[in-house]
């Protein structure tokens, strides 16, 4: 279980803000070059929501996969 828990947390974490993966900073960057800029707190309100629901539906998982 603890395997799963450190694979789910870096890899759902990096959602939350614009410098939390390489690839949601690639998207900054075309957005701002199609004159569609994303602000840093306008990405994070969004990636939160994002992060919080994966992790919502990532714990019960682990937990009903490996404690039940």
């Amino acid at each position: 279980m603890l395997w799963w828990a450190l694979a789910f947390g870096p890899d759902l974490d990096g959602n939350a803000t614009a410098v939390g993966a390489a690839a949601n900073v690639v998207v900054l960057g075309i957005a701002a070059r199609n004159r569609t800029p994303i602000s840093f707190w306008q990405f994070t309100r969004h990636g939160l929501v994002v992060t919080a629901a994966t992790v919502a539906l990532a714990a019960p998982y682990l937990w009903l996969r490996y404690l039940m």
